[in-house]
């Protein structure tokens, strides 16, 4: 947001200067954009620009001849929507710091792991949090590195008889299709219409995923044949998912 306030201030103080000259009465408080601007929660922004509205709104009820007053206001509430909307986006974005691990849309990857060449040896209890605050789990950092998907084909935790036995999944993968869980648990779970199940050896991975309402993106496994790998959105954690069907 810095790289736009002085776009921002421009627009505002014209637009509070006509509120100011219209509606501004005794014991009314002067608005400025840089008291406003100067407030540095998007929150605190969002509320003062809230308030500016619904004084806007409350003034044109009051007097509906005015027709260049209604115009003046109609435009000063378009401009505080836009602003409100920007704020709002700050707010979500967490201040604009990027956090390493999940954390929102900002860290879904680009693209899946790439295929091992060179195996890491797989390991009973292996730990995951490669760094300090990383998750105890299966995860993807904000640069596309998957940590932990690095065992290769032979992985016998993945050893599957019967590959791709109810079929393959075919609702789209990578980030821009962004799906829903609706229900379920880690043994069957689903979103779209499309239903899953969690491999065994991931169950301790999932813990912590709300399978009503967590966003996940399914991508392919180019290791681990008969399995799919679905990245929890919130969280940036992933694990290894088998197609039920439709």
């Amino acid at each position: 947001m810095p790289q736009i306030l002085p776009l921002v201030e421009t627009g505002l103080a014209a637009s509070l200067r006509e509120i100011n000259r219209l509606f501004k009465g005794p014991g009314s408080e002067a608005y400025s954009s840089r008291s406003l601007l100067r407030r540095s929660s998007a929150a605190k922004i969002l509320k003062t620009h809230r308030n500016i509205e619904l004084k806007v709104v409350l003034s044109l009820t009051e007097d509906g001849d005015n027709k260049m007053k209604k115009l003046i206001g109609l435009l000063v509430i378009c401009f505080v929507f836009s602003l409100s909307a920007l704020a709002q986006h700050e707010e979500h974005a967490g201040g604009g710091a990027r956090p390493e691990v999940g954390g929102g849309h900002q860290n879904i990857p680009k693209r899946g792991p790439a295929k091992v060449t060179a195996p890491h040896p797989a390991e009973e209890n292996r730990k995951f949090n490669d760094k300090e605050g990383h998750p105890e789990a299966p995860h993807v950092h904000s640069n596309g590195q998957w940590v932990g998907h690095d065992t290769g084909r032979n992985d016998p935790h993945y050893h599957l008889d019967h590959p791709w036995e109810h079929g393959r999944f075919t609702g789209g993968f990578g980030r821009s299709h962004v799906w829903r869980l609706v229900g379920g648990g880690p043994g069957r779970f689903w979103f779209g219409g499309f239903y899953f199940s969690v491999a065994p050896y991931d169950l301790g991975f999932c813990s912590a995923w709300l399978w009503d309402s967590d966003e996940v993106v399914i991508y392919e496994d180019p290791d681990h044949i008969g399995w799919y790998l679905a990245y929890n959105v919130r969280l940036g954690t992933y694990v290894h998912v088998m197609y039920l069907g439709a």
